[in-house]
């Protein structure tokens, strides 16, 4: 799907949620990304083969470092 001189990660990639956005509907709460995933404000992520996502990011307050 995409044609980007540098590549964007696949669908099945876990930086999938790193492509390009193509088309924005932030008063919706989705995005659809080049290599068409529908990325959700909530982070969770709908993958072209139908399968969903949720949010599976481990989020930190700034400054924190793991000990």
């Amino acid at each position: 799907m995409c044609v980007h001189t540098t590549p964007c990660p696949d669908s099945t990639s876990d930086a999938r949620d790193l492509a390009a956005v193509v088309s924005s509907h932030p008063e919706q709460g989705w995005s659809l990304l080049c290599n068409g995933v529908v990325l959700f404000d909530d982070d969770g992520e709908l993958l072209p083969d139908g399968s969903a996502v949720a949010d599976h990011h481990e989020w930190r307050a700034p400054g924190l470092v793991p000990a």
